[in-house]
């Protein structure tokens, strides 16, 4: 089942002469049950695309689909309230409320008006599935960088959405913290999500289906099979 769809997608950042394009008809579909993975030099766009996916941030022209929905085309409130139900975001840097617990962060999407049922059972139960319970009490400032991704983890998949994007989701983690948090992604893929992640490290690439690089702003497929993984960030 397709999940994600999005085509000729254009985004320039700054105004009249100061402006650069930095997506230039960039094209993609991901299907549910694939992770795929998307490298590129800094500054390539990587994360704009990540956000006009999401519907962060608005494209400048093309097409872009959530679980057969047009999301270009919603208004605000609208688009806030498909996000809430289709798409999982999950950030480097975390994003945890400060003054909440690692459990409260998790059940934040739970409690908030529009939330699916039996979606607050899910957050107590995600947090004992990722063996993070004994922690679960502990503010943000109190827990070690991979005991907060995997809180990260959760809270993006609270409300079961068909997609998840993750914007360089291992890039503030120790390497056994950061496969853990690969693990959790690749299995909400076997799970039948679709799974777009941001990376420029080379175990990320290894869980992907698929590697998508951009480059002058498209996106082109990589093999896997002809490029060496850590040569593609170059």
């Amino acid at each position: 089942m397709e999940v994600l769809c999005a085509r000729g997608l254009v985004k320039a950042h700054g105004k009249g002469r100061a402006a650069r394009r930095v997506l230039e008809d960039a094209s993609l579909e991901i299907q549910g049950g694939e992770v795929v993975a998307v490298v590129g030099r800094s500054g390539s766009g990587k994360s704009t695309l990540l956000h006009l996916l999401g519907g962060l941030e608005r494209a400048d022209a093309g097409q872009i689909a959530v679980a057969g929905q047009r999301i270009d085309r919603l208004r605000e409130r609208e688009l806030t309230r498909l996000r809430g139900r289709a798409i999982g975001f999950v950030f480097q840097f975390f994003h945890l409320v400060p003054e909440l617990t690692g459990a409260e962060n998790v059940e934040l999407p739970a409690r908030l008006p529009g939330a699916p049922a039996g979606a607050l059972r899910r957050a107590r139960a995600l947090v004992e599935q990722l063996e993070l319970g004994h922690v679960a009490d502990r503010l943000p400032h109190e827990l070690s960088g991979g005991e907060q991704q995997r809180f990260a983890v959760a809270r993006a998949l609270v409300h079961d959405p068909p997609l998840v994007l993750a914007d360089e989701p291992t890039g503030n983690l120790d390497p056994e913290a950061a496969r853990t948090v690969l693990g959790l992604l690749r299995a909400a893929a076997d799970e039948g999500r679709a799974v777009l992640l941001v990376t420029h490290e080379a175990a990320a690439t290894a869980i992907a289906d698929r590697v998508l690089r951009v480059e002058d702003g498209r996106l082109a497929e990589v093999s896997l099979g002809t490029a060496p993984v850590e040569r593609l960030q170059a």
